[in-house]
């Protein structure tokens, strides 16, 4: 391959990883919208729309695998291909997550504990996301850093909406609360509480990208796990 086409090619997954990312932010966002709604039917859309992410994971992932079999690249192509590889597979299990939401938005009750503000964590997250691709695309070291220290908040965020959750549950049972069904609640509780567990875990794959899109800019590996 000549080298100008091999250019061409590095720079076309880095495209693609962009676009893989937009689609992966859509999803997710409307899988919040899904939950938020309680609404069936885009539920359903995002479910069905994870395949086509999974479909575009495998053709990255082999675009990565025939750039480093074919063109042995060295130094910092190298260390673009490998970020990218890393990135995708970090945005396929943030579609995942995405795919839960909608998966908890058809029997799940928005309002138990109104309180909890699944949608702010959510628009957090996509916050993140976003600059950590930024930080991908525009290969900014700082945005990399800030994508970390956002992370922090997004962590307070979901412990401070777990807490308020298991002590409102623990409150009532003391209290001895004869209304309360534990029974009826504990399925919307439980769905509140992986919802809250998942968009942590997208904040951690936020944390993943923006560390490879460092390492891949600056080689450095201060952010990698």
């Amino acid at each position: 391959m000549p080298r100008e086409s091999y250019q061409e090619s590095i720079s076309k997954l880095r495209e693609d990883v962009l676009y893989m990312s937009e689609l992966v932010s859509e999803n997710l966002r409307s899988g919040l919208d899904a939950l938020e709604q309680k609404d069936d039917e885009l539920a359903m859309e995002v479910i069905a729309r994870d395949d086509d992410i999974n479909t575009m994971y495998l053709e990255l992932e082999q675009q990565c695998v025939d750039l480093i079999a074919l063109q042995q690249p060295v130094a910092s192509d190298l260390r673009t291909i490998a970020a990218s590889f890393k990135i995708i597979t970090d945005l396929e299990r943030i579609g995942d997550l995405a795919t839960n939401l909608a998966e908890y938005a058809s029997a799940a009750d928005r309002d138990v504990f109104p309180e909890v503000d699944i949608q702010h964590i959510g628009d957090e997250t996509l916050e993140m996301l976003t600059h950590a691709m930024q930080s991908y695309a525009d290969e900014d070291p700082g945005r990399c850093q800030a994508v970390a220290t956002h992370d922090d908040n997004v962590d307070d965020l979901c412990e401070a909406a777990s807490s308020t959750v298991v002590q409102a549950l623990i409150k009532r049972n003391i209290a001895g609360d004869t209304a309360f069904d534990a029974e009826s609640y504990i399925q919307d509780v439980s769905r509140l509480l992986l919802s809250i567990r998942d968009l942590e875990r997208v904040g951690d794959h936020g944390v993943n990208i923006a560390a490879r899109s460092l390492y891949m800019t600056e080689n450095d590996d201060s952010l990698l796990y």
